[in-house]
């Protein structure tokens, strides 16, 4: 069978959920091409070899586009099978799947051995996937299986399956390293790999997708397999990792290990990785090792300084927390990149402007991409979220275009307030401003906003250019991260 996998966005890396599926439908004896339109435009010559398509869907955005470049397959080639992979492939179900869908079937979460046996029924090797399903994981007529209902908010979940992968991601024919984001560490780039040492997550954090469809599980990647990977991707001439896990320390001994044999075989390469709160101060044990072994920086979920949203999250840390994460890493030499939810149903004014104002508190105005001073709460279907807020009658219609129920802040000038710091941050990042100056504006119009500082906006552009200048060269990666 000739199959098309397709990525239309993963957070700037080269795609690994190609090359991880690539690896099994190959082993299965099926022809694979993989095709990522961040980096490449859509060609005719592709599609015309595909006797099937399917698109990885493991992030919001990943999932809109592809569902803009599925409805384009389906007009080009009305025959074709589709199929729909990963996180969000059962978001919006009744919009995507089924006869009058844009796909045939939807595989969210753990999606190798489904792909195989799409595509070996697909090439008349085996019996259709629901005859071959584990107890569990039976279909319905839409293609649908029983656990992506539940990750569409049905009552079931992913079965991980503990089966052991054929054998590390398949690279070859992806786009070069080069081509994607790099690590930043002063005037120096780094090429970065990506990899995973586990899938899912262990907490449940009401507005993330991932307990959704994991329910507070992990499936660890076998160490040998995650190592060979990387291994793959330094010859290819990666100098920096990036541990894309929901949370590196979800298993905290699996991690070590394969850090430690990473950094004895690769002692020059260097990493990060993304750790909850909680757990950066639950193992603050294992950071000098961590750091010894290269870790650069950490990405957090911070989300907001209100620690009541905090608790209605779930997010099992508070403020007082998270500045103390970001103490304990730099003691150890490491940085620490948060990521924000500052707009959600529950924001006020004086909650994003206690947001900024942490930020320049605690020195992180060069650790934070502008953009995450913008992100609004998604509320897909089947978000953790929706017998939180439908009770309280915050939730609007859903709109199956952006993939998110509707929904509006009880005081329409925190609403007003994120359009205008898009339009800020949009304008700015397009015109090419260092970030302290947009981290300024952003400050300027959030206290303005909020009622402090009313003529603060010249004192707040140089003192955040000012602040700014002392974390010139901390590392980050060269794609800001948005979902």
């Amino acid at each position: 069978m000739r199959v098309l996998l397709v990525s239309t966005y993963e957070l700037g890396h080269q795609p690994l959920h190609l090359a991880a599926p690539a690896a099994a439908l190959a082993a299965a004896g099926h022809e694979v091409h993989t095709l990522d339109t961040s980096v490449d435009p859509w060609a005719r010559e592709p599609l015309d070899w595909a006797e099937a398509v399917a698109f990885s869907v493991p992030m919001h955005t990943a999932m809109r586009l592809a569902l803009r470049a599925a409805a384009a397959v389906r007009a080009a080639r009305p025959e074709l099978p589709i199929c729909l992979y990963g996180l969000y492939a059962a978001v919006s179900r009744d919009l995507t799947v089924g006869p009058d869908g844009l796909a045939d079937r939807a595989i969210a979460g753990e999606y190798e051995a489904e792909l195989v046996a799409w595509a070996d029924h697909l090439a008349g090797w085996g019996p259709p996937p629901e005859a071959t399903a584990r107890a569990g994981r039976t279909t319905d007529p839409t293609g649908t299986t029983a656990a992506d209902r539940g990750a569409a908010g049905h009552g079931a979940v992913v079965d991980l399956g503990r089966r052991r992968p054929a054998g590390p991601p398949a690279r070859y024919g992806l786009p070069p390293l080069e081509r994607y984001a790099h690590l930043a560490l002063g005037p120096e780039e780094r090429t970065v790999g990506y990899v995973e040492a586990s899938r899912g997550c262990l907490h449940r954090c009401r507005h993330c997708p991932v307990p959704v469809v994991y329910d507070g599980r992990i499936r660890i990647v076998p160490e040998d397999l995650v190592l060979a990977d990387v291994e793959a991707l330094e010859r290819s001439g990666a100098r920096h990792i990036t541990f894309g896990d929901p949370d590196f320390l979800n298993g905290p001994q699996h991690s070590l290990r394969v850090v430690a044999a990473m950094h004895e075989q690769f002692p020059e390469l260097t990493f990060d990785c993304t750790v909850k709160v909680e757990h950066i101060l639950r193992h603050r044990n294992l950071w000098p090792e961590l750091a010894a072994a290269g870790c650069l920086f950490v990405v957090s979920a911070f989300e907001t300084v209100n620690d009541d949203t905090l608790v209605v999250l779930d997010k099992g840390h508070t403020t007082a927390d998270a500045a103390a994460a970001v103490a304990l890493l730099r003691r150890h030499g490491i940085e620490i990149r948060p990521s924000f939810l500052p707009f959600t149903p529950w924001t006020t004014l004086d909650d994003v402007a206690d947001l900024v104002d942490f930020v320049a508190a605690l020195d992180l105005v060069a650790n934070v991409d502008p953009i995450q001073y913008t992100i609004r709460l998604l509320v897909p279907q089947g978000s953790l979220l929706e017998p939180v807020l439908a009770p309280e009658g915050r939730l609007g219609a859903y709109d199956p275009e952006r993939l998110t129920w509707a929904w509006a802040s009880d005081d329409p000038a925190v609403d007003a307030l994120q359009t205008r710091l898009a339009a800020i941050v949009e304008g700015a990042q397009t015109a090419g401003e260092p970030i302290g100056r947009i981290y300024g504006r952003v400050r300027a119009a959030v206290h303005a906003a909020a009622g402090r500082h009313p003529s603060g906006d010249l004192l707040d552009l140089t003192t955040a250019e000012s602040s700014c200048s002392t974390g010139e060269g901390r590392p980050r990666l060269t794609e800001p991260w948005f979902c």
